[in-house]
């Protein structure tokens, strides 16, 4: 984290974070969480339900930047300092085109990340979608709507199974065995009407 950052988090604490990702603005957070409840048709009266599972948490930011805020002016001189420093001329540093190019790096890299709303810790989330619009109200800002999904993880394991001669009746346990074609075999009932 930069001085700057740690100099605007002392000072206005911003709460909402997208992984290493400040928002300057949170306009609007739509937060998602569906429980399915499986319902299976009965012969008689209502269908019957005996079983339930969470779907993933969604969730929708409309989040905002601009190239005049605190954290922005603060990059300028830092860049401006360094280039300067160095002795490079001419700074042509866009706080919120580096902004949104962090977003799609973001998205583009797959990599579960955390996200903090103003409700609660999300853990896991990938973005799902960005959509931003630019017009002459919103050259010099950036304002963004992030739809972000929860990747449930899961762990595999390998484990041994005995072999098949330990089994105490292998006859039931073994796995089951391709023993080929079979012919079904004709009753004697089918003779008495006719069959061959």
């Amino acid at each position: 984290m930069s001085l700057v950052d740690t100099v605007v988090t002392a000072i206005f604490k911003p709460q909402r974070k997208l992984g290493p990702i400040r928002a300057q603005v949170t306009i609007e957070e739509t937060h998602q969480d569906e429980l399915v409840i499986t319902e299976h048709p009965v012969e008689q009266g209502a269908s019957i339900s005996d079983h339930a599972y969470k779907k993933p948490a969604e969730l929708t930011l409309r989040l905002g930047w601009s190239n005049s805020g605190l954290q922005s002016i603060g990059q300028v001189v830092t860049t401006a300092y360094g280039l300067i420093s160095s002795g490079s001329a001419g700074v042509n540093f866009n706080y919120v085109q580096e902004v949104y190019r962090k977003l799609l790096a973001l998205q583009e890299s797959r990599i579960p990340f955390d996200i903090l709303t103003g409700k609660r810790k999300y853990t896991n989330m990938l973005i799902r979608s960005i959509s931003t619009t630019t017009d002459e109200t919103t050259e010099k800002a950036l304002m963004v709507t992030l739809s972000c999904r929860e990747v449930i993880m899961v762990q595999t394991r390998v484990v041994s199974v005995p072999p098949r001669n330990v089994h105490k009746d292998p006859a039931k346990t073994a796995p089951t065995e391709d023993k080929g074609t079979k012919q079904p075999k004709t009753s004697g009932l089918y003779n008495l009407f006719g069959g061959k």
